[in-house]
């Protein structure tokens, strides 16, 4: 009904709204005529005549120029340069008026923002990325916010392009050390890649990444561990989509005192150890490493346990010897059980290895790291971030 009213509306109202101007402000273009020129303009019409009235109408011209195939093949094209989503791509261009060149300018302005706006969502995924030398290897982590854009292989060349750049860093000397985030993301990255090349700073490589890929993506923290000066660093990555990347990382050096100890045994069972530590996650190297808050704050749960038994105070302390001898197994690397054959710790383990190479052979530090380990709970607290699991 309220249709049909509108219809019979009286010819005044009619005629006094051809009087003024339209404008329906949808992003498409028009013409304005001004005496017997035609000048473009958006979203309304204006016809300047000799008259004393002046008449506007509306006019919608959708680039008519450009057939839908040819639209379509256009949004194909853009998406392949930049990785954005469709929506975001197909906006750009009928704001660009089908120009693709402007229209990419325009969402690199967008994205850019739109990428800002998700920096305080939370980024729990994402990947590990390792490289690693003679003389050193390094682990980042790149956080994004889905398991799919971890999968997608323009992220995995960014974290891969800025392990190999904390690589090449120099900074501390230290065999082991976290080099800060904040200083790493200040470099400069040279990237070859068809939908992300040039010179870059590393914050710049990483917002362009995050428009791409409509979230937030954040470059959490960093570890190098450097060789020791006789013996080997070895590597291992669980959960590999392609090598150098990971969600479980560990790395672990081997030294001994003689230089001419075989390099292939050491690279053999320090790979073993590598994965070792990934599968078995200790905590601490050998259990004079282990805190004396941590081994009372055990022993003082491990006794109230015991002491619901109800036994004698003498076995109750036998009780919690015995167990805290477990609690080391779980905790310390060199008491743990060797995951490739349990018959034996870790300890056990490096003395066989040392008395088959002809010199001792110990480990020098370990670290163990997991994608968005911590991350939840840390934002839920606002607490600064943890390291690893290392030593």
């Amino acid at each position: 009904m309220a249709f049909y009213h509108g219809v019979k509306r009286p010819i005044a109202t009619i005629y006094k709204s051809l009087n003024s101007s339209i404008c329906c402000g949808h992003g498409y273009s028009t013409l304005t005529r001004h005496g017997n020129s035609m000048v473009e303009s958006r979203g309304y019409f204006h016809k300047h005549g000799d008259e004393s009235r002046t008449f506007a109408v509306s006019i919608r011209r959708y680039s008519a120029e450009i057939s839908s195939s040819e639209q379509m093949n256009l949004i194909k094209l853009l998406r392949e340069r930049t990785s954005a989503p469709i929506k975001e791509v197909k906006a750009a261009l009928v704001t660009s008026n089908w120009d693709i060149e402007a229209a990419q300018k325009d969402l690199r302005k967008r994205g850019i923002i739109l990428a800002s706006k998700k920096s305080s969502r939370t980024a729990a995924e994402g990947l590990l990325a390792l490289a690693q030398n003679e003389r050193k290897a390094a682990v980042i982590e790149l956080n994004c916010e889905t398991d799919f854009v971890a999968r997608n292989e323009i992220f995995q060349y960014l974290a891969l392009s800025l392990a190999k750049l904390a690589l090449l860093h120099e900074g501390s000397q230290q065999s082991f050390a976290a080099f800060p985030v904040g200083h790493l993301e200040e470099l400069k990255l040279n990237l070859d890649h068809p939908k992300l090349s040039g010179e870059k700073s590393v914050q710049n490589a990483i917002t362009e990444v995050a428009a791409m890929m409509g979230e937030n993506v954040k470059l959490r923290r960093g570890f190098a561990m450097s060789s020791p000066s006789l013996g080997v660093i070895s590597t291992y990555l669980h959960t590999s989509p392609q090598p150098g990347v990971g969600r479980i990382a560990g790395i672990l050096s081997l030294e001994v005192e003689d230089t001419n100890v075989s390099q292939d045994a050491l690279q053999r069972v320090g790979s073993e150890l590598a994965m070792h530590v990934v599968a078995a996650k200790p905590l601490f190297l050998t259990k004079e490493d282990v805190s004396s808050d941590a081994l009372s704050n055990e022993r003082e749960i491990l006794k109230s346990q015991a002491e619901i038994s109800g036994k004698p105070q003498i076995a109750i302390e036998k009780m919690v010897e015995g167990r805290l001898r477990k609690y080391f197994e779980e905790v310390v690397l060199m008491e743990q059980k060797f995951i490739v054959n349990d018959t034996m710790n870790v300890k056990t383990l490096l003395s066989n290895l040392s008395k088959d190479v002809g010199s001792p052979v110990k480990i020098g530090s370990f670290l163990r790291m997991e994608v968005g380990e911590g991350l939840q709970g840390l934002e839920a607290l606002n607490e600064s971030e943890p390291l690893a699991n290392a030593a």
